[in-house]
């Protein structure tokens, strides 16, 4: 039996063209069976020549079940919109950078040759990563409560702060008065979170982050929380609106809802090649051991 492919993607860059052709030749080679996302479909159309057989799919109801695997196609961000397409089917995401920094779409345009030989021949680790669970009394976001980055609290239509106030297992934690708060995942941890002060968390480390944003009391840090304590959220500010994130999809929420965050009883599974660590993707990121003297 053929594998069974999920291509997803968004519109990109035209110097990525010879690059995204490249990755269509290399499936191309293989008797695969693709099932390509309708409205990057429409933008490829022009672009790029597909060689192999496909269907098409434009929401996870009609998506395919039982993929061999998902292939994201651009940055990071992408990389989380194709996550909500997997949900619990365990499926891997397989990223390939099309953006910027690559954290999650980890493999260049330069690797597809060698690393789509490797992946079709099952040479490859899966690397599995704790999402966060957002539960509100009125059902905030339906079935897509997850979050594989972090979960965000944020000031809507007001210049004026929030309050926003933490329990741990019903315990009083700390009252934030701050542009927002950020809930963030160890794999979220070099995210939003870590652009406004949080630690790096290394994924597999069972934690939570906790990152005020702007906050007001110079004395309030990021802490790091187990993950299988629940953690309440209650917010309250001038505005009676406020609004939460889950990733890259975002709700208003009113004064007065109670947030519980708790980790999902499901993992999001990443493919990663056999040569790609986490560390080095930290110090290849982010310049470290880099000394611009040498």
């Amino acid at each position: 039996m053929p594998k069974k492919i999920g291509i997803y993607g968004k519109k990109f860059d035209d110097a990525y063209i010879p690059g995204v052709q490249n990755l269509f030749d290399e499936m191309g080679k293989q008797p695969l069976e693709l099932h390509i996302y309708e409205p990057f479909l429409d933008y490829l159309h022009p672009r790029v020549h597909i060689r192999n057989s496909f269907q098409v799919y434009t929401n996870f109801d009609d998506a395919p079940e039982k993929l061999d695997f998902l292939v994201s196609v651009g940055g990071d961000g992408t990389f989380l919109d194709a996550a909500s397409y997997v949900r619990d089917s365990g499926t891997p995401i397989i990223g390939i950078n099309t953006g910027r920094l690559g954290f999650l779409a980890g493999i260049s345009l330069d690797e597809v040759s060698a690393g789509m030989q490797d992946i079709l021949n099952s040479n490859y680790d899966l690397d599995s990563r704790t999402a966060l669970k957002l539960k509100t009394e009125s059902n905030l976001f339906g079935n897509m409560n997850f979050a594989l980055n972090e979960l965000t609290i944020h000031k809507k239509d007001s210049s004026s702060m929030i309050t926003i106030h933490a329990y741990l297992n019903g315990e009083y934690l700390n009252s934030y008065w701050a542009d927002g708060l950020i809930v963030s995942t160890p794999t979220g941890s070099t995210a939003y979170s870590m652009s406004c002060g949080g630690p790096i968390v290394m994924p597999g480390s069972n934690n939570f982050i906790i990152t005020p944003v702007a906050p007001h009391n110079l004395n309030v840090r990021p802490i790091v929380i187990p993950d299988n304590m629940e953690l309440t959220l209650k917010v309250e500010g001038r505005s009676n609106v406020f609004l939460v994130s889950l990733d890259s999809r975002s709700e208003s929420i009113e004064s007065g809802n109670e947030l519980k965050i708790t980790r999902s009883e499901f993992s999001i599974n990443i493919l990663k090649l056999k040569h790609h660590h986490y560390l080095s993707t930290i110090r290849n990121k982010l310049n470290w051991g880099f000394d611009k003297r040498n």
